[in-house]
């Protein structure tokens, strides 16, 4: 039986990562939630140059939550949306549909939000769900574990309307106990969609673990394989380290983010 998915965000990534879904034989996707009205109540398949009609678009404004999930069953909220978004999980979280977010960016709020969630269903939450960056965490964890005394920075490049700091590079910092303010260096160019890069510096020689998404295509991928990881797993709030098996327990719920 195919995973029934729900989508908050239908932008740059968004739409990348509904063509991924819509694209994967075990997926489907039942609709797709945007802030604006734009093409609301056409199919995202079509849009996306596909023949059959699947994930029809609906605006966040005009949706009453109240009854939305009753009328439009999925069985995992992906989001590629806003921090905002969160808000309008809880009338789902309550019926048990699970939710993998992959929002850069949460204030402390919105984190809370997801927390409190996961007492109800199984919730899954990476600033960077690419399969890469996850296992450049881990590597970079290690690392620091071989060489402790390591100078550490961390370079994350984007595309030149990006604002803020990566919320992957302010991961990477927390999880490597490293100053977010001092050892975060942040490049604006282009059309580059996602570069990061860990040097460990040494007195005779420089470590680097990089990673870099070629395309949004990375994104899709990412979160097909947490939503599929996800169905499996009872309440708790998880990660995408988890999702990859790369720490040393996977407990039934996860350790605080």
């Amino acid at each position: 039986m195919k995973i029934r998915i729900g989508l908050f965000g239908f932008g740059k990534t968004g739409s990348v990562v509904a063509n991924e879904i819509v694209k994967d034989p075990d997926c489907e996707l039942k609709w797709v939630l945007r802030q604006s009205d734009k093409n609301e109540g056409e199919m995202a398949s079509q849009l996306l140059g596909h023949e059959h009609e699947e994930g029809k678009i609906f605006s966040i404004k005009n949706v009453d939550f109240n009854n939305f999930y009753d009328d439009n069953k999925v069985d995992v909220i992906v989001d590629f949306s806003t921090s905002c978004a969160v808000a309008e999980y809880q009338s789902a979280a309550d019926k048990g549909i699970h939710v993998v977010s992959a929002i850069s960016n949460y204030d402390p709020k919105d984190i809370s939000q997801l927390k409190k969630l996961s007492l109800n269903t199984a919730v899954l939450y990476s600033p960077n769900i690419t399969l890469g960056i996850n296992f450049l965490i881990e590597a970079s964890k290690l690392l620091q574990k071989v060489v402790p005394n390591a100078d550490i920075e961390i370079i994350e490049e984007h595309f030149k309307g990006k604002k803020g700091v990566s919320g992957t590079a302010l991961r990477i910092a927390e999880d490597l106990g490293i100053d977010k303010e001092t050892h975060i260096n942040s490049i604006r160019v282009g059309g580059i969609v996602g570069k990061h890069e860990v040097i460990f510096g040494l007195p005779n020689q420089t470590i680097r673990i990089v990673h870099e998404s070629i395309n949004r295509s990375a994104f899709g991928e990412g979160a097909i394989y947490a939503a599929k990881w996800i169905m499996t797993k009872e309440k708790g709030l998880y990660t995408m380290e988890q999702a990859l098996s790369l720490i040393m327990a996977c407990p039934s719920t996860a350790e605080s983010i």
